[in-house]
């Protein structure tokens, strides 16, 4: 099992910049994709960003340029910078971890994220 807990969350007002963490626990061997997802009240659960084992990103259309997401797997930690944040950012940020060989995923708490115009 995996044990993942997300942190960085809270309000801040349009423009500013956040950076979330996700921190994975327990049997961290195997971890292959990490991703960030959000919902926001009444929508679909969307991703963020992934990053895989090697590094490689990938964004949703509506953050690319404003977030970045990066990995340190010494720490088995993932971070979401996230920059020049906007109301439509507001959401509960979720992080999902992946095993490589099985594709068995887990998933976090969540953390909310409030972005005020």
């Amino acid at each position: 099992q995996v044990q993942v807990v997300e942190s960085g969350g809270g309000s801040v007002q349009a423009g500013g910049s956040l950076r979330l963490s996700c921190a994975a626990s327990g049997s961290t061997s195997n971890i292959g994709d990490i991703g960030w997802y959000r919902q926001a009240p009444g929508k679909q659960r969307e991703l963020v960003a992934s990053i895989s084992s090697v590094g490689t990103t990938n964004y949703g259309d509506s953050v690319k340029g404003r977030f970045t997401i990066s990995r340190d797997n010494a720490k088995n930690t993932v971070y979401l910078q996230m920059n020049s944040l906007k109301p439509e950012d507001t959401a509960v940020y979720y992080c999902n971890i992946r095993r490589t060989y099985s594709g068995v995923t887990y998933w976090g708490q969540g953390t909310q994220v409030t972005v005020s115009s």
